[in-house]
């Protein structure tokens, strides 16, 4: 337990951790009403990995410490290549279309709130994004996270396969 702690504190170190939407939810239920909320978060290192979660609870501290959680055991490795991506990527996620391109140095991030909460935290410095279709956050972020797994998966595929 100790060691699972240490652990944990270590990556908290690591990682910058961004809230990106605070959502709250009631249901009626024959008691009275269940108020419960939910927190999109997105943690990164900045050096190329990034994971984003959507932790749920009664009350909003819970939420986000659950979100943080989910968001550190998804991360995934983005290929930066001097300080942009490789390549354009174009996704469709259910209702959300996102478009990534690398952009020149000293561009900056040109890119909506939820695709710059995801691109920042990763370690992009310079990209330039569209967001079509939705303007809901969390489909947004989600199909950013997808572009950028399509990335590391192209990369991947470019590798040499190594030497017997």
């Amino acid at each position: 337990m100790r060691k699972q702690q240490m652990s944990l504190q270590q990556s908290i170190d690591e990682f910058d951790e961004q809230v990106v939407k605070i959502n709250r939810t009631s249901k009626k239920t024959k008691g009275g009403n269940n108020v419960g909320f939910s927190a999109l978060t997105v943690v990164g290192d900045r050096k190329g990995r990034v994971g984003v979660g959507l932790g749920k609870a009664p009350d909003v501290s819970s939420a986000i410490r659950k979100g943080l959680i989910l968001a550190r055991k998804h991360l995934v490795r983005v290929p930066i290549v001097n300080g942009t991506i490789p390549v354009r990527v174009d996704v469709k996620l259910g209702a959300a279309r996102v478009m990534l391109k690398p952009a020149p140095p000293g561009s900056g991030i040109i890119a909506g709130g939820a695709v710059r909460s995801v691109v920042s935290k990763a370690g992009i410095q310079n990209i330039s994004s569209k967001v079509l279709g939705t303007r809901n956050q969390l489909s947004n972020v989600y199909a950013t996270m997808e572009a950028l797994r399509i990335l590391a998966a192209r990369q991947e595929a470019k590798k040499p396969l190594p030497k017997a």
